[in-house]
């Protein structure tokens, strides 16, 4: 009898499901699924008994373990009815929603209402599961999925639909009693069932065929993972759930409280980068299960998004520090170590941008890097010596295979999904906190026994150096005996030579009488050298200005008696005020000393008169020694002194030489036409013979102009 709701159709003559007796749960033996899911069951346990009283004990249960895991892929590859209607039966209690169960139809634009998807066009859309992909493949988009269910349950047991992926931001379910509007986007506590999943109660009549919709959206690449349960089953499968993931993070928390303590006692870094990583375990754990989400900040469901999108890569942070550091890279690894760095640093921040601007849905593929190499550097330091690094490679080998399974799921590959590969995560790292725990403390027992290693070398070397003190206070003991012996030798020997010192100083004392009375007469005598030394001083010094005012003398005796310019302009303060100072703008006669050498300030007007000033050497820009030597030539060869010559012995430039050698003869113009003028002074008195009280300067690199052409040059130069 068919009956249509608002929501859907029911539909009738559909295949059933045939549970295999004394089972009741996921048997479905009614279909040719059915009968081969025994057949696999029966092989696996043949197999596995035949196998493992083979093999030593040690390997035994990691084969066991591998054999049940492989050969329990049966149930996923036999177990899918070959009917596209699903049946619920008295004897069944759970039913898997395989893809063939199940119809879905893609709306990009997510326009599409109920309505409009139960129309015939659209509903003509709908794609059988088995056919398309068991994940939605385009992140954003609004899928909607159909599901008929014919219940042949007489016992009017009440059926529950769970879907596994707590990812979904989005989901709108469409029942016979109304509609349920739920997601990772809406705040936990409005859901109709507190339960980390997604469940939704089918209200199923009697021998009648159900279609309920789901209309579906996720910013991830989510799973149509679902499955049917019976209300008496929930009871004992949430027990069961929740008290295997609260034993889960019971571990977690107990390995952190435990190394934490550990790190205060020991301070060891490492037990801290230990907890930082299970801590990140745990954040990612309470994000992919949804319990985070339920007890943690159920009201926030942004943070719940932002945690599912940052807490792997903080897994990845937080791995990477532990690893590195537990496995001593930077010391055993330091080439390769820093590109490890670096690689996790890049994969982690590829990972921000896809997490929150792409969100391709395949952003797992850039641990794979990372994670490779850490296990190459693990490789690399067991091969080193590092014995504890063999169980970080085991650890590390459970938690590879257990990703596999993670990364097929998110590729839409649900051939392998069973309860025990979607749970196979936690146990792995569990084992995988357990075994680097337990690294770990062997990494610290091996420190330990370095330690007291170390500590008995000590002990021996302690012992020898004991030994060695022994005889060292032996040897003092013998040393003091000798000591007091020679002592006593010495101080006979001391008294001995004291006498005769004694008499050696009475000896000396009477030498040293006569040697003062003869230091007497030496210093009268060097008193009378001495005197005489000076008047030759005085009298050399007076011969060599006598042959300067009186004849010719070369540059480098003139250099002699006016060094450099300090002794120049000495003398030419000393000729200029010999008859004292007077300001030649107040007259005042006192003044103090001026910025420049030699310079004299007026104490009245503040005037500043270098030593220069009024002379020949006023505004000179070149060596005053130079300009003073010029000046004594052209004194003594009466003005008649070739600018050429004068410029080799000088070292000036002949125009230089000229410019200042007609500035000198000027002035001896001018000194022989004054009325006290005497053809047997000496060259001085040119120095003082200025025509006024602002001479034009003489450069060291003058520039050639008009007035300076028209001057008559010698003919020396105006052949150069």
């Amino acid at each position: 009898m068919a009956r249509r709701f608002f929501f859907g159709k029911t539909i009738s003559g559909t295949a059933t499901i045939q549970p295999k007796k004394g089972s009741a749960r996921n048997l479905h033996l009614g279909s040719p699924g059915g009968i081969l899911q025994s057949i696999a069951l029966s092989k696996r346990r043949i197999l596995i008994t035949s196998l493992l009283p083979r093999l030593p004990s040690g390997p035994r249960l990691c084969v066991a373990w591998a054999c049940w895991l492989l050969l329990g892929l049966a149930r996923t590859s036999y177990g899918a009815p070959a009917s596209d209607t699903l049946c619920t039966r008295a004897a069944v209690e759970d039913i898997v929603v395989t893809p063939s169960f199940y119809s879905v139809l893609e709306d990009p634009t997510g326009t599409l209402t109920l309505a409009d998807v139960q129309r015939p066009a659209n509903a003509r859309r709908f794609v059988l599961g088995a056919r398309t992909a068991s994940s939605m493949q385009h992140v954003g988009a609004v899928y909607w999925v159909r599901l008929p269910v014919s219940n042949q349950d007489s016992t009017g047991r009440h059926w529950y639909l769970e879907l596994f992926d707590s990812h979904i931001n989005d989901i709108t379910f469409y029942g016979p009693d109304g509609q349920w509007h739920t997601g990772a986007d809406v705040p936990f506590n409005n859901r109709r069932f507190r339960y980390k999943n997604y469940l939704f109660r089918l209200p199923l009549m009697p021998s009648r065929t159900e279609v309920f919709y789901l209309r579906l959206q996720s910013n991830s690449k989510t799973s149509f993972l679902s499955q049917l349960r019976t209300e008496e089953l929930l009871d004992g499968y949430f027990q069961t759930v929740y008290g295997l993931l609260g034993s889960f993070y019971g571990v977690l928390l107990i390995m952190v409280v435990y190394n934490l303590f550990i790190y205060l006692l020991t301070q060891d870094q490492n037990h801290l980068r230990y907890v930082l990583y299970v801590l990140s375990c745990g954040l990612l754990f309470l994000s992919e299960d949804g319990l985070g989400f339920q007890y943690i900040w159920p009201e926030l469901p942004w943070l719940n998004q932002a945690v599912i999108a940052g807490a792997p890569i903080l897994l990845l942070l937080t791995f990477s520090y532990y690893a590195r550091y537990f496995l001593d890279a930077p010391q055993r690894l330091p080439r390769f170590d820093p590109a490890v760095r670096a690689v996790v640093l890049g994969s982690a921040v590829l990972l921000l941008v896809d997490a929150v601007w792409v969100r391709s849905g395949l952003g797992f593929w850039l641990y794979l890097l990372p994670y490779g190499l850490i296990y190459y550097e693990a490789v690399r330091a067991y091969q080193l010596g590092f014995r504890p690094a063999r169980l970080f490679l085991l650890a590390q080998a459970l938690v590879s295979a257990s990703l596999l399974f993670l990364i097929l799921r998110k590729l839409g590959i649900d051939a392998l999904t069973t309860t025990f590969t979607v749970y196979s995560l936690n146990m792995a790292f569990v084992a995988e906190v357990v075994v680097l725990s337990y690294a770990l403390g062997e990494k610290i027992k091996a420190i330990k026994d370095d330690t007291i290693e170390a500590q008995k070398q000590l002990v021996e070397q302690l012992r020898s150096k004991q030994v060695d003190q022994g005889l060292l206070v032996e040897q003092l003991h013998q040393n003091e005996i000798l000591k007091d012996q020679l002592n006593f030798e010495l101080e006979a020997l001391v008294v001995q030579r004291t006498q005769e010192i004694k008499h050696k100083s009475e000896t000396i004392a009477a030498q040293n009488r006569g040697l003062l009375e003869a230091n007497g007469l030496l210093a009268l005598q060097s008193a009378a050298i001495a005197k005489l030394n000076t008047d030759l001083q005085v009298d050399l010094h007076n011969a060599q200005a006598a042959r300067v005012t009186a004849q010719e003398m070369n540059f480098g005796e003139f250099s002699q008696i006016y060094p450099d310019k300090d002794a120049c302009l000495v003398y030419l303060a000393n000729l200029k005020w010999a008859a004292g100072y007077q300001c030649r703008k107040c007259g005042h006669g006192k003044y103090c000393e001026g910025r420049e050498l030699h310079s004299r300030r007026c104490t009245r007007c503040r005037y500043v008169e270098s030593a220069t000033a009024y002379t020949l050497l006023q505004k000179c820009k070149f060596s005053a020694v130079k300009a003073l030597y010029a000046v004594f030539l052209l004194h003594t060869h009466k003005g008649q002194y070739a600018t050429s010559q004068m410029s080799q012995l000088l070292d000036l430039r002949q125009a230089t030489c000229w410019s200042f050698s007609q500035k000198t003869i000027d002035a001896i113009k001018r000194r022989s036409a004054e009325a006290d003028y005497n053809e047997q002074e000496d060259w001085t008195h040119v120095l003082l013979a200025t025509a006024s009280e602002h001479d034009d300067s003489v450069a060291l690199q003058p520039v050639a102009t008009t007035a300076t052409v028209k001057k008559k040059a010698p003919p020396d130069m105006e052949r150069a």
